[in-house]
């Protein structure tokens, strides 16, 4: 079963533990994840539930490439991380 976990920074903001969850694709394994936690996934998701802008997504380690469906694969052993993306000058 593929890993999420989020960053500290996150989880200072929104309950959001590391769990293992069954998924095959990003958005299977995001909405397993986010099931009965509406407030992570409202941190994380937009509206339409797309990545939100502020926030990124790896899988094994690489980024991945859908932002919007959600649909990279997840091997079965991943280990998904959730990152608030930083910017600045």
């Amino acid at each position: 079963m593929p890993s999420v976990r989020f960053t500290r920074n996150i989880q200072r903001h929104v309950e959001c533990p590391t769990r293992e969850v069954n998924g095959a694709t990003l958005r299977e394994v995001l909405d397993a994840y986010f099931q009965g936690n509406e407030p992570a996934r409202g941190y994380v998701l937009d509206d339409t539930g797309k990545l939100r802008k502020h926030m990124a997504a790896f899988i094994d380690g690489r980024q991945i490439d859908d932002r919007d469906r959600l649909s990279d694969g997840v091997p079965a052993a991943a280990v998904v991380d959730i990152v608030q993306s930083l910017s600045g000058g």
